[in-house]
């Protein structure tokens, strides 16, 4: 299309999704909402090209997995991570290490509130690894990430009043 910019790796952020967030929309609703991982993606993509970036979205359910993509995002040279490990934020110390070794600006992300939670989810080891952690916001948390992954990365929003004058 030749109105869809042609985004380098450069201008990447990998939008990491754990364990079970798969299941959004239908996995306790009560405490997770009734938005799907779609859109979540959704919701990354559209804010991330508000900043002239894409968002590369992936979910996995195994830890392994979760590492190789951290360590894909080094090797394509991505801006920046926005990670919601689920269950492995509070376990993984494997994930604490990749993210520290590819050395990529990176926002943990969850969608409940951790912290009012079951007391095992007090502590995460992916938060240690990230600049930032965002919880308790719902869905609008992943937009909060991309935002303040864009600020720190010195990404400036686009003017939309410039768009909407060349359109």
């Amino acid at each position: 299309m030749a109105d869809t910019p042609d985004l380098t790796a450069a201008q990447t952020i990998y939008v990491l999704n754990g364990p079970n967030l798969n299941l959004l929309g239908t996995r306790e609703p009560e405490t997770y909402g009734h938005a799907t991982l779609s859109d979540v993606e959704a919701l990354c993509a559209k804010t991330a090209a508000e900043f002239g970036l894409s968002a590369h979205c992936k979910q996995s359910n195994h830890e392994g997995e979760l590492i190789d993509l951290i360590h894909e995002a080094r090797a394509r040279r991505a801006v920046g991570i926005v990670i919601n490990a689920g269950g492995y934020s509070h376990t993984s110390i494997a994930l604490h290490d990749a993210l520290l070794g590819v050395k990529i600006p990176t926002v943990e992300v969850h969608i409940s509130n951790i912290h009012t939670r079951e007391d095992f989810r007090h502590h995460s080891f992916t938060a240690r690894a990230a600049f930032a952690s965002i919880c308790g916001f719902g869905l609008d948390g992943y937009r909060l990430a991309v935002n303040g992954l864009a600020a720190r990365i010195g990404a400036k929003a686009k003017d939309k009043t410039k768009e909407k004058a060349s359109a």
